[in-house]
């Protein structure tokens, strides 16, 4: 019955967060769990977990908060993380919660960005990661500039493709005072690419060797198949006196 009730809700009635003294529901933050990874942000407090049509076998994890947090219905909340300049790595990431209630385009990512790190806006270049891919994505280059009047053109927006923009992603930022702002790659995602290429490679032997063995064992069975039967040799020899 417990269950009908917002995640966050039923997570403080939980002994291990009993011990953390979490003051309210405000203080956590329920996701589901898709991959091993935070999947669906589940926002309202207010709302009961059967509301959500989730699965019966959905898992949900719990990620509490230093503050308190109440996310309204526009707001996006990004991972953001500033570039360590001369290093191929980042800062830890901070929160950042977007209202996209006017607009969700580069364009206003980029000013909300800026604003945040209290930078020129044509001094960043920002990239969306893919950790699934161990890839980064950089979201419109400043050097592409879009006219006033084209601006008043409804722009496509992140959330659509290519960069299917959602809660909990992360958004890498460079900072073009302090170095190049094209590569977004770190070491992690070499490695990553590097393991997912092996897997890649094992994987098709693997294919390779088991196409090869139904090939025998096919062969084996056509051959058995066509081959006559054994009849034993009989020779009459006559009687010559």
């Amino acid at each position: 019955m417990a269950f009908a009730y917002m995640p966050c809700s039923v997570a403080m009635t939980l002994p291990f967060f009993q011990e953390l003294s979490v003051p309210s529901p405000e203080f956590l933050r329920a996701w589901t769990l898709e991959s091993k990874r935070p999947g669906k942000l589940l926002r309202n407090n207010q709302q009961q977990l059967n509301e959500y049509k989730l699965g019966g076998r959905t898992e949900i994890c719990i990620e509490p908060l230093q503050k308190e947090e109440n996310l309204g219905p526009s707001d996006l909340l990004l991972r953001v993380q500033m570039g360590i300049p001369g290093e191929r790595d980042y800062y830890h990431s901070v929160d950042l919660v977007w209202d996209i209630s006017k607009e969700c385009t580069a364009w206003a990512l980029r000013h909300r960005l800026a604003a945040h790190y209290s930078l020129p806006v044509e001094k960043i270049e920002i990239a969306k990661y893919f950790p699934e891919k161990f890839e980064w994505m950089t979201i419109s280059s400043w050097t592409q500039q879009i006219s006033k009047r084209k601006r008043k053109k409804k722009q496509e927006s992140l959330q659509s493709a290519p960069f299917h923009l959602k809660d909990g992603d992360i958004i890498g930022v460079k900072n073009l005072l302090l170095e190049d702002g094209k590569d977004f790659s770190t070491v992690r995602d070499d490695i990553g690419k590097e393991t997912q290429r092996q897997l890649a490679m094992e994987k098709k032997k693997s294919r390779q060797a088991q196409r090869l063995q139904n090939n025998v064992f096919s062969e084996g069975k056509v051959a058995t198949k066509h081959r006559k039967p054994e009849v034993a040799l009989s020779i009459n020899v006559g009687i010559f006196r």
